[in-house]
């Protein structure tokens, strides 16, 4: 597992499978799959956050799902 600062408040947990969790601030926000498949909040938490998502993305496509279901991939 690695984990990796990609600015202020933003970080990246990059699991043995290759699957990658995006932190903005503490929270997950965005999960990737090992296939590729990307899934992020549909939660809205603010202005900073919605910006760290879309930067992370970088034009790729996520499915919107629950804080919940996001959680749950991480394991919190």
């Amino acid at each position: 597992m690695k984990i990796k600062r990609l600015g202020a408040s933003k970080t990246l947990l990059v699991l043995p499978s290759g699957a990658e969790a995006f932190f903005s601030y503490e929270t997950p926000v965005v999960f990737q799959m090992s296939t590729g498949e990307i899934f992020k909040t549909e939660e809205y938490y603010s202005r900073t956050t919605s910006k760290h998502i879309t930067q992370y993305l970088n034009g790729r496509d996520a499915e919107d799902v629950p804080q919940g279901f996001i959680n749950q991939l991480v394991g919190v």
